[in-house]
């Protein structure tokens, strides 16, 4: 029987204030000790639990081909795991950023001079339809009519991405059980969702919960700029298709029953996630292999693969590899026993998306070999199972953690175990594809994005929450700066004690939602030393880093030569640096300028008497790494650079003896065998 609205408003308010039929269950888990993951959900100790599993899910959803929309019901069990109680839930719904052309979504997006034309009825939307409080005697209470939109993010009176509805008052370590039904039009792909053609992926599909902290919700609007943050749970999903269609999803496959009604019902399950997406499409071609690697756990890998892409199986099996392979090693091992990898359709605006046990790739049908443009993206999208999917930040506010940690890490991964990489470009219309095989690619510049961060190294503030980065530079600053800037610690630490930071790093926090606090703390703590400075420049500041050389000679003096270098900062940005002379019989000086002991000056000077003249002067930032000064003051082995946030590394050397001349014979025959290979390509043609 349908309550009307107003008695179960009266019914809300009494339960908030005594007990009644319409409170909570007073299932209580016994209170953590500081530091103790919670181990309990529903009603029933979890032994195996990883996570608080305080956000539970048994959904089931229906595609309708004809119409490309779904129609789907969930029943959620949520605990409050906060210290304060709350008198309503919180949901996520993003596909309604797609609805209204004043949506913050599409307002931000517009700023980016990316547009997005939507149909008579918008490009998607989410309509939910039902909402049921259940109560303790397992009762459902229709309480549809009390919710409401909030913009929480920028008081928009449009915006329909987030909605809440009262309950009543739940204290921490309560739990309160909701029913949802909803229809969604699905998009025609866009933002990392939507169909094209007979191909579907669904990403932020349901209405999902935020998240309760200590200062209450944490609930965003959908931003152009940012993704996702969700609580940990367990997802029970039924997924009903076309039977020709095939499924691919997050967590592990628990058969499909044929509906005789020319529908399949395939059903998944996944503990320990925090969010749940799934792919399908009557064009996927199956394959299976097993992540076998040392003491690493296996893993089984499905790759759902287009028809037109067959053939680059290997590559998409060999990039998931690499990440599971190093990452595992490097910070910790791949819980699941799963992971799925979806291969996205070309012009679908799905590829390179993250979910857990789950992430999209990308490719086309003209791949050079090796393939980069796999390599790169599935590397870096199977990485985020470790910084996103298993150490959950919120990427709302704090996207670099996520984002940038994880740029980081795949340019590593690339290094050390995937085939040489060369930049890639396409043409006719994007069609063909050509690698320059004279042009690799470089961890520290290109896979750490320095070119990008180059041209506006003083865009955003990163300590500044990422929805509020402006939309044109939230990448730069997410990505870009946090991978140079984390490469530049590793540079400056030494491999050794960064890899202990960061495997320290996630095995305190996976399946928990750490602060940037949390990450400073673990620097300071494994590496011995305060590094508050370092934190200061990258994160909380967007000042520019660029030291050079401003002037070098040597000139005779006595029976040697009086040899003197200036190295001047002339950007606001302060590090470390070190600067050498080289002299001409091989023998060189190193000194170093530290402003936290020499002060906030703009220039440091070196002067020597040498036997040889000096050849060539070099700055750079100073590394941690044991050095061999004696004698020679030449390091103990060849290194690259140390401080990659350097903006401009032309003015970081110096020579007294010319090099144009080598500089313009190399570039000039480079020109004439291009311009000999476009003549006789020209010839062919005509």
């Amino acid at each position: 029987m349908r309550i009307s609205f107003a008695i179960v408003s009266v019914l809300i308010l009494a339960a908030a204030q005594r007990p009644s039929a319409l409170r909570l269950r007073a299932q209580q888990d016994p209170p953590p000790r500081s530091g103790q993951a919670l181990t309990q959900t529903f009603d029933q100790p979890a032994p195996g639990a990883r996570s608080p599993r305080n956000a539970n899910y048994q959904i089931d959803v229906r595609l309708d081909q004809a119409t490309r929309t779904v129609r789907g019901r969930e029943r959620i069990v949520w605990r409050n795991i906060s210290n304060q109680s709350t008198r309503e839930l919180q949901f996520h719904l993003y596909w309604n950023a797609f609805r209204d052309p004043s949506s913050t979504w599409l307002t931000e997006a517009r700023l980016l001079a990316r547009p997005v034309v939507l149909g008579r009825t918008g490009a998607g939307s989410i309509d939910v339809t039902a909402v049921r409080l259940v109560d303790a005697a397992g009762a459902a209470h229709d309480i549809t009519g009390t919710m409401e939109f909030i913009s929480p993010d920028d008081g928009s009176r449009t915006d329909r991405t987030v909605m809440r509805v009262p309950i009543p008052d739940t204290a921490p370590q309560v739990m309160a059980t909701v029913e949802v039904e909803w229809t969604a039009k699905v998009p025609k792909g866009l933002a990392r969702t939507g169909y094209i053609g007979d191909y579907y992926f669904f990403g932020q599909w349901f209405p999902k919960l935020g998240v309760i902290e200590d200062a209450g919700w944490n609930t965003h609007q959908f931003h152009y700029a940012t993704e996702f943050y969700a609580d940990y749970g367990v997802y029970d999903v039924g997924i009903t298709v076309p039977q020709r269609f095939v499924v691919g999803a997050s967590g592990d496959e628990r058969g499909f029953t044929p509906n005789g009604d020319g529908t399949t019902t395939y059903r998944f399950h996944g503990e320990d996630i925090h969010d749940f997406a799934w792919a399908a499409s009557p064009d996927f071609v199956e394959y299976r292999q097993v992540f076998s690697s040392g003491s690493l756990p296996h893993v089984n890998m499905r790759l759902l693969l287009l028809r037109e892409h067959t053939g680059q199986q290997e590559a998409y099996f060999a990039s998931t590899v690499a990440a599971l392979e190093y990452y595992g090693l490097w910070f910790g091992p791949y819980p699941y026993s799963t992971l799925t990898i979806i291969d996205p359709a070309y012009k679908s605006g799905t590829d390179g998306m993250e979910y857990p046990t789950l992430y999209s790739g990308g490719t086309r049908w003209l791949t050079p070999t090796p393939t980069p443009l796999v390599n790169r993206a599935a590397v870096h999208e199977a990485g985020h199972q470790f910084w996103y999917g298993i150490v959950g930040s919120n990427e709302f506010e704090h996207g670099w953690m996520d984002e940038g940690i994880n740029t980081y890490s795949t340019a590593r991964a690339i290094a050390a175990g995937l085939p040489d990489d060369h930049l890639v470009r396409r043409f006719f219309g994007d069609l063909v594809p050509w690698q320059f095989d004279d042009i690799p690619l470089r961890r520290e510049t290109d896979n750490n994005r320095l070119p990008a961060y180059r041209d506006d190294p003083e865009a955003d503030l990163p300590s500044m929450p990422t929805y509020r980065y402006s939309p044109r530079t939230a990448r730069l600053t997410t990505y870009n700066k946090t991978a140079l800037w984390l490469n530049t610690l590793e540079n400056y630490l030494g491999w050794i004690k960064m890899q202990r930071v960061m495997s320290t790093y996630f095995e305190r926090w996976k399946f928990r939602h750490p602060q940037p606090e949390d990450f400073f703390a673990v620097v300071n703590e494994v590496s011995g030393e305060d590094m508050t400075w370092f934190f200061d420049q990258v994160y909380r500041s967007s000042n520019r880093f660029d030291y050079g050389i401003e002037s070098f000679t040597s000139a005779p003096e006595g029976d040697g030569y009086r040899t003197t270098a200036v190295a001047r900062r002339y950007g606001d940005a302060f590090f470390p640096v070190q600067m050498r002379i080289t002299l001409e019989d091989g023998h060189s000086y190193l000194d170093q300028w530290d402003y936290r002991q020499d002060g906030m000056g703009r220039r440091f000077t070196m002067t020597y008497h040498t036997k040889s003249r000096g050849a060539v002067v070099a700055i750079d930032g100073i590394s941690r790494e044991p050095r061999d000064n004696a004698g020679t003051g030449r390091d103990r082995r060849d290194r690259p650079r140390v401080l990659l946030l350097d903006t401009n590394i032309t003015n970081n050397t110096m020579t007294l003896t010319p090099r144009a001349g080598e500089a313009a014979q190399k570039w000039a025959l480079q020109w004439m065998a291009w311009m000999e290979d476009l003549m006789l390509t020209w010839g062919a043609l005509a």
